[in-house]
């Protein structure tokens, strides 16, 4: 008999699983050994450890806000759930989509990524604000005129985000699609979707999403 005929074979994957399911059922815990003579595993800490609340400051489309929040709050969840500006969306969750982006002092962010506590003393921009009184921002005039959404649901943080975009351009920031760093880029198709790459539309309105924002920066059609 050689040596692979005799090796015990490790147990699958499958089985694995099933031996730790059918010990659950059975309601198995890891025995102690402290009736042995062993010291006792340590106890693992509490999960139920109370959150603090801490106040937090901040100018929310040109209003003070004074709120005390659960430190895991996210921005998002704080502009939603307890200022009641429901037009940044919570789309993915997860920082991918751009749906619930916003400017905080003039730079845009997703919201759902931030905790309302980081931003203390900053002054926040949400698509509620970016409008004077009944004069719409030239980016919201855009969309309408050229139909840069469907069902609209990304079109707040697509238009926040523009908004950003067009700051950084006008700051001279570069994109990895700018070929001469060394002058101010022209925003041009292949620039603005490079810019707007991290938000996305589900409904894929990108062409008209384009030419809404070169319209309100100005550029030729």
């Amino acid at each position: 008999m050689n040596e692979s005929e005799w090796r015990p074979r490790r147990p699958t994957r499958r089985q694995i699983l099933e031996t730790a399911a059918a010990l659950a059922v059975l309601g198995y815990t890891r025995p102690s050994f402290a009736a042995e003579g062993n010291p006792a595993t340590p106890p693992l800490p509490p999960t139920d450890l109370a959150i603090a609340d801490v106040p937090v400051r901040l100018t929310v489309n040109g209003t003070a806000q004074n709120l005390t929040l659960d430190t895991r709050t996210t921005l998002l969840d704080m502009l939603r759930e307890h200022l009641g500006l429901t037009g940044s969306k919570k789309g993915c969750d997860h920082g991918q989509c751009g749906a619930c982006t916003v400017l905080v002092d003039g730079r845009r962010i997703n919201s759902c990524l931030s905790l309302a506590a980081m931003h203390d003393g900053d002054s926040v921009t949400t698509i509620e604000g970016l409008a004077d009184g009944d004069r719409l921002h030239p980016l919201q005039a855009a969309f309408v005129e050229h139909d840069g959404f469907q069902c609209g649901y990304c079109t707040p943080g697509q238009i926040c985000s523009a908004a950003g975009m067009l700051n950084e351009h006008k700051a001279g920031w570069p994109s990895v699609v700018t070929e001469d760093l060394a002058a101010h880029a022209e925003l041009s198709d292949p620039e603005i979707r490079e810019r707007m790459s991290g938000n996305i539309c589900r409904c894929s309105a990108y062409p008209n999403i384009v030419a809404a924002i070169r319209d309100a920066a100005g550029e030729t059609l």
